[in-house]
């Protein structure tokens, strides 16, 4: 039997407020490979992509507006409940809004773990940096 003690971190948004948090839910070795992210009541968390992992929610508390800049498809919104569960692939900026007053709980399953050595793998982007990257050939 494998113990370790779980790493949170704080998260911000544009405006430098915390916005939530997140928490390793498992390990492998030095690899999370879960997490829960914690989106703060009338929060945005976001925008993002990943260059290498997939996110696999699965939402467990409240609810979320999920918004994808997809290549082709463009802009649109999906909206997890409790129980609902969204495949987001690399390369898809990302943003997580929560909209209601009670905390929203989604757990990520990344495919592959989220390695910590892997710099530069998280790219950040603003709405209209998402936009024009969505735009862009």
């Amino acid at each position: 039997m494998t113990s370790f003690k779980a790493k949170s971190v704080r998260t911000f948004g544009p405006n430098g407020n915390i916005n939530g948090y997140l928490t390793e839910l498992q390990k492998d070795g030095e690899l999370t490979t879960a997490y829960l992210t914690v989106a703060y009541p009338d929060c945005f968390k976001g925008y993002h992509l990943h260059k290498i992992r997939e996110s696999n929610y699965v939402c467990i508390r409240g609810q979320v507006t999920v918004i994808l800049y997809t290549k082709g498809r463009g802009r649109r919104e999906v909206k997890l409940e409790r129980g609902d569960k969204l495949n987001i692939p690399i390369n898809v900026p990302t943003g997580i809004h929560n909209t209601t007053r009670e905390e929203a709980w989604l757990v990520n399953f990344p495919d592959p773990p989220y390695d910590p050595s892997l710099n530069g793998e998280q790219v950040d982007f603003t709405e209209e940096e998402a936009e024009a990257w969505m735009k862009a050939k």
